[in-house]
C-alpha cells in the first residue's frame, strides 16, 4: 500500500470509530511500523484532520469528538457486498438483530444514485445463499435480546432446556456466540452466579429488566 493509499484509508479508518486506538494496533492494521504511523498522523494533522490522543483505559488515537462527518458515499461495488453480506446474515440466521440489520440496508441502498441502485440490484440477482440456516427463534424473544445486550441491562428469560422443563432465570448477556446451526446466549445466571449458555431458540419469553433506583 503506497503512502498516500495508506492515509485515506488511516482516515477512513478513524473516521469509522470514535472511541480511542493506539499507535500499535494502527500499525499492525496497516502493516507498518509505530513510528509510520506516528508520521502518518502527523500529515493527517496537517491536513486539518482533527487527530487527538486520549489518555487511560479505552484511549488512544480519535478524531475530535465535535468534528462533524460529512455524508458517507458508497460504490455501487461496495454497497453490493454489504447488502450481499446482510442478506446471507439475514437468510442463515448468522445474526439475531434482524430488524436493525435490515435497517441498515435500507440506509445503504439509500446513499446510492439511482445508477448506483441500478447495479447494486443487478449484482445482487447474480448471487446465491447455500446452506443450513440456523435455528428459528421469536422476533420478541430477539429484539428484548438486542436491547439487553446493546443497553447492558438484565434479562429475564423463560428458558425450555432440552428436557422440556421451563424455568424462569434473571441473567447478565457476556456474549452472544453465533455457532453454525444455532446462537447461544454466554450469559450469568444472577441467581446462581454461574456462567451458562442458552440456545436462543429455547428462550420461550425475554423481558429487559430495569436495575433499581438507587
Amino acid at each position: 500500500m503506497q503512502r498516500t493509499e495508506r492515509l485515506f484509508a488511516l482516515a477512513e479508518y478513524l473516521r469509522g470509530r470514535r472511541t480511542g486506538v493506539t499507535a500499535e494496533v494502527l500499525a499492525e492494521r496497516f502493516g507498518v511500523t509505530v513510528r509510520t504511523i506516528y508520521r502518518d498522523l502527523d500529515a493527517l494533522r496537517a491536513a486539518a484532520l482533527p487527530v487527538g490522543a486520549e489518555r487511560g483505559p479505552g484511549g488512544g488515537y480519535a478524531l475530535d469528538r465535535s468534528y462533524s462527518l460529512p455524508p458517507v458515499n458508497f460504490t455501487a461495488r461496495e454497497a453490493a457486498l454489504l447488502v450481499a453480506l446482510g442478506r446471507f446474515a439475514i437468510q442463515m440466521r448468522l445474526l439475531p438483530f434482524t430488524d436493525t440489520l435490515e435497517s441498515a440496508l435500507d440506509k445503504v441502498r439509500a446513499a446510492l444514485s439511482t445508477s448506483a441502485q441500478r447495479e447494486l440490484l443487478s449484482r445482487l440477482k447474480e448471487l446465491t445463499f447455500l446452506g443450513v440456516p440456523s435455528l428459528p427463534s421469536k422476533k420478541e424473544v430477539r429484539e428484548a435480546l438486542e436491547r439487553a445486550w446493546f443497553e447492558q441491562q438484565p434479562l429475564r428469560i423463560t428458558y425450555v432446556d432440552g428436557n422440556f422443563l421451563e424455568t424462569t432465570r434473571d441473567v447478565r448477556i457476556e456474549s452472544v456466540v453465533m455457532d453454525r446451526h444455532e446462537t447461544r446466549l454466554d450469559a450469568v445466571d444472577l441467581a446462581r452466579g454461574e456462567r451458562r449458555h442458552f440456545r436462543l431458540d429455547r428462550i420461550a419469553k425475554a423481558e429487559v429488566l430495569r436495575p433499581p433506583e438507587p
